[in-house]
């Protein structure tokens, strides 16, 4: 009796350790696709670094030969990945400016960026028309580490 006793407090208090240590994880889907075909190119910008965070390289919004929308990173991109993550979003100005009172229509996240160099993100049909700028932002800091405006 004592032994099953024992053996149903150890599994009480393993059960409510591990229930206590996990935390219910939010998982942001971000599109991997690649191109299928030639990437072609609509608009074009540079990164302008922003709070010496290093971020530079090429940016292209454009099509693959299917009809669609990619936002690119060139080979050159790079920035600072102090927090692992830098999140990426389309802008109508050069400035981060949240709205969410009014769902943000100047600004799209687009998704992570975690990795220098070649990056694709598949956008949704029509997507980037209206927006002329990339921006780069730390959350965590709550500061734009560049931008590139895109001609």
């Amino acid at each position: 009796m004592k032994f099953n006793a024992l053996v149903i407090a150890l599994f009480s208090i393993s059960s409510l350790a591990m229930l206590s240590s996990c935390e219910k994880e939010v998982e942001v889907l971000v599109d991997s696709s690649k191109p299928q075909g030639t990437f072609t190119a609509t608009k074009n910008g540079t990164f302008v670094d922003q709070n010496t965070k290093g971020s530079k390289g090429a940016a292209s919004l454009g099509t693959d030969e299917q009809g669609i929308q990619f936002l690119k990173f060139g080979s050159d991109f790079s920035t600072t990945f102090a927090t692992g993550t830098v999140t990426v979003y389309l802008s109508t100005s050069s400035t981060f400016v949240p709205d969410a009172g009014n769902g943000n229509p100047n600004l799209r996240l687009i998704g992570a960026v975690s990795v220098a160099g070649e990056n694709f993100y598949k956008l949704t049909p029509a997507a980037a028309d209206k927006f002329t700028h990339v921006i780069l932002w730390c959350g965590s800091a709550s500061i734009p580490f560049g931008f590139a405006p895109l001609q």
